[in-house]
C-alpha cells in the first residue's frame, strides 16, 4: 500500500481545486476523496460556556482533513476525560481543496509506464483546509474553572499540524 506524503508537500496554499459538479464534464476534479473528520462538534452543543478559546492561524497554511482528525480526537480525548461532557469543542474550518497528485514510478521499466510531465494534473490524494492569517481552526468553550485544561490542550495539538497557530479568548 502507498503512504501518504509528508504535510509539507501540501502546506503551502495554493489555488483551490474545489469545483466538483453534477455534469462530469464540467468538474475539474473528477471524483473527491472523502473527508477523514468523523464529526464537527463535540460535547454539549446546547448549553452556554462562558470562555472561549479559539486556535488561529499565524500564517497562510494549508491543513489536510488526516491532521485535523488526529487533533480533534486528541483534544475531544483530553477533554471528555476531565470534563465529561461539560464542554464545547467545533471544528471551525471545513477541508474544501481537493489536494492532487502525480506519481512518478522508480525502477527499472518505470519509463514505458507512466507519461512523466505530459500529463501531470493528477489523481486526487486527499483533502484540506485551507486557511488565511488569523483564520480559526478549533474552537472550545468551557466553564471559567476549566479554561486552563482548554488552552492546555489546544496547545498539545499544535504539533501536529503544519504552520504556526496561537490559542486566544474570544
Amino acid at each position: 500500500m502507498a503512504t501518504l506524503r509528508k504535510g509539507r508537500c501540501y502546506s503551502n496554499v495554493t489555488r483551490a481545486y474545489t469545483r466538483k459538479s453534477k455534469f462530469q464534464k464540467k468538474g475539474y476534479i473528477k471524483a473527491a476523496p472523502s473527508s477523514k473528520i468523523v464529526r464537527y462538534n463535540m460535547g454539549d452543543t446546547k448549553k452556554e460556556f462562558p470562555k472561549q478559546f479559539v486556535l488561529r492561524a499565524k500564517e497562510p497554511v494549508q491543513v489536510r482533513h488526516n491532521a485535523m482528525e488526529s487533533c480533534r480526537t486528541l483534544i475531544n480525548r483530553v477533554l471528555q476525560k476531565r470534563l465529561g461532557k461539560d464542554f464545547l469543542f467545533k471544528i471551525v474550518t471545513y477541508p474544501h481543496h481537493v489536494l492532487r497528485e502525480n506519481k512518478m514510478l522508480t525502477g527499472a521499466g518505470a519509463d514505458r509506464m507512466q507519461s512523466g510531465m505530459s500529463h501531470s494534473f493528477g489523481k486526487s490524494a486527499g483533502l484540506a483546509a485551507q486557511l488565511k492569517r488569523d483564520d480559526i481552526l478549533f474552537l472550545i468553550a468551557v466553564n471559567d474553572k476549566d479554561a486552563q485544561l482548554a488552552i492546555d490542550a489546544l496547545k498539545m495539538a499544535r504539533p501536529r499540524i503544519p504552520g504556526k497557530f496561537y490559542v486566544e479568548e474570544i
